[in-house]
């Protein structure tokens, strides 16, 4: 009987641990714009300024912005991309640093979809992503590639389809330009 008892406390025990291991991986990691925003104790002013938006291969025209948003002596600077759904919103906050080296990760990404394609595959996807789970790239199905932008590291609906890689460089050239000019004022 004493066995007994010992293993049903024992699965008690270790069943339990699980379930705290469980609710720590279902929370969701802070982004930067969460992180920097979410400051207790302080004054957080948050201030957009709108773009021009950014033209989807299906659906209407996706919002953009630039956010800044200041702390005391504090300013940071995020490009906000915005899909407006049924249910929800998914949103892309690229911080300025990460900004920048999405640019950087457009050039070489150009440059391999023309080998890719070359290759045939049956499906292929190359893709460069931030820190905060910001996806763009390309995949590769039945001879065609199709730019995208994931907007969120999680959920769905929050893929942008793209008919032209030129136009998302324009993207994010005129969204670094808009935070170099805030900065400089």
């Amino acid at each position: 009987m004493k066995n007994y008892i010992i293993i049903i406390l024992s699965f008690f025990i270790f069943s339990s641990s699980f379930a705290q291991d469980a609710k720590k991986e279902i929370e969701k990691e802070k982004t930067k714009m969460d992180a920097f925003a979410s400051k207790t104790g302080t004054i957080m002013k948050f201030v957009d300024f709108n773009l021009s938006g950014i033209k989807q291969s299906y659906g209407k025209l996706i919002e953009t912005r630039i956010r800044k948003i200041s702390s005391g002596s504090l300013s940071t600077y995020f490009y906000q991309i915005v899909k407006t759904g049924q249910y929800s919103n998914p949103t892309a906050s690229i911080e300025y640093n990460d900004l920048i080296e999405v640019i950087k990760a457009i050039q070489p990404l150009k440059t391999d979809v023309e080998k890719d394609l070359a290759t045939n595959p049956d499906y292929l996807e190359n893709k460069f992503t931030t820190v905060d789970g910001f996806q763009v790239g390309y995949y590769i199905s039945k001879g065609k590639s199709t730019w995208y932008l994931k907007l969120e590291k999680y959920g769905s609906d929050s893929s942008v389809f793209i008919d032209n890689v030129n136009q998302i460089e324009q993207y994010f050239e005129e969204a670094k330009s808009k935070i170099d000019e805030i900065k400089n004022k």
